[in-house]
């Protein structure tokens, strides 16, 4: 998995420099289509899974909506059939990038837009395919969808840059280094603290936490007390 280099946000943009290292594929027009080779799609989704995964990793995004990240209309650059690019759209991308340095909220990206759109090369991922990418990440464990409606609907996912087992390996590591065994700790100071300011669980998204905490419980190797904003965990 990719390592992070933190940026505040639950967006991410071409609006704003990036320090972000892109693949070569990046900047191959044909790496935007989805190839009709069943090798060569495998391939594709391979190199694309890795990149959704680092992108997100470097941009600290725990959620991706498809929706935003590749929008139907983008100004400037192909457009799937029916989509006409009208000056509502331009102007919902523009406020959107505009954004991009906003509050941490829900992690979620709206949108990554540069992710799936190479304006250089002037290619982008269509929506369809972008959420074929992720269902393809959601097959293979590096993503899950969230289904927020109920309806199986195929839209925001949790990107799996580090899956909650290896978040929860990360904890007790740091539990372990910093000789807090039998300590009760808030959520707070887990996530937000000084004690981990300079380690990837700084500023971890609250469900990711929750999960991982979760699987550390069902190992034996802590307990949750109390509930809300007052919870605390104890690690054996």
């Amino acid at each position: 998995m990719a390592s992070d280099s933190r940026t505040g946000a639950d967006t991410a943009s071409s609006a704003a420099p990036s320090t972000f290292q892109w693949p070569r594929e990046y900047s191959f027009p044909p790496f935007f289509t989805i190839q009709p080779n069943k090798t060569t799609r495998h391939t594709q989704f391979v190199k694309w899974s890795a990149l959704v995964q680092s992108y997100c990793a470097h941009h600290r995004i725990f959620k991706l909506r498809v929706s935003a990240a590749a929008p139907a209309s983008l100004p400037g650059l192909p457009n799937p059939t029916g989509a006409g690019g009208t000056s509502e759209a331009a102007t919902t991308v523009a406020a959107a990038a505009a954004n991009a340095d906003g509050g941490a909220g829900d992690n979620i990206a709206e949108p990554a837009v540069e992710l799936f759109a190479n304006r250089r090369v002037k290619r982008r991922l269509f929506p369809d395919d972008a959420r074929e990418v992720v269902d393809y990440m959601h097959r293979h464990g590096a993503a899950e969808w969230i289904d927020e409606t109920g309806g199986g609907q195929k839209d925001l996912a949790w990107i799996w840059w580090h899956t909650p087992e290896q978040w929860a390996a990360m904890i007790e590591d740091w539990v372990d280094d910093t000789a807090q065994k039998g300590a009760v700790l808030t959520l707070y100071e887990i996530a937000e603290g000084e004690g981990t300011r300079g380690t990837e669980l700084h500023d971890l998204d609250r469900d990711v936490l929750h999960r991982a905490l979760k699987i550390l419980v069902n190992r034996g190797k802590a307990q949750i007390f109390g509930s809300g904003d007052s919870q605390g965990v104890k690690f054996f």
